[in-house]
């Protein structure tokens, strides 16, 4: 157990968490096997479970790898752009990435760091 605490503590790199409200973002840098750095960004609210009778949280997550950078930057760029002026940029439309990876062809992957 001891192990994987530190192996996990090594793996991330980096981390910034941002209250908003009743929600807490954070941008976590981490390291792949072979030192490459990708994002997540995860979402975290918290709600009272009324089954349970106390509070949990919910979380949503976001993997981001360096090739999709640029592209990420340009997308959220103009998403900001539009909710703050209204104006939708020209050309702007859905774009297709390319074929989806075996990865996110498996319905069942799991990308929680546990």
């Amino acid at each position: 157990m001891e192990e994987f605490e530190n192996r996990e503590q090594k793996d991330e790199v980096f981390s910034r968490a941002i209250r908003a409200g009743k929600r807490t973002y954070f941008f976590d840098v981490k390291a792949t096997k072979f030192e490459e750095y990708y994002i997540t960004i995860t979402e975290s609210k918290r709600r009272f479970d009324n089954n349970l009778n106390k509070f949990t949280y919910e979380k949503h997550k976001l993997f981001l790898y360096k090739e999709d950078f640029e592209k990420f930057i340009e997308g959220l760029t103009e998403t900001i752009r539009f909710c703050n002026d209204g104006n939708n940029p020209e050309g702007a439309e859905l774009q297709e990435v390319g074929e989806p990876s075996k990865a996110s062809e498996i319905e069942d992957f799991d990308f929680d760091d546990k």
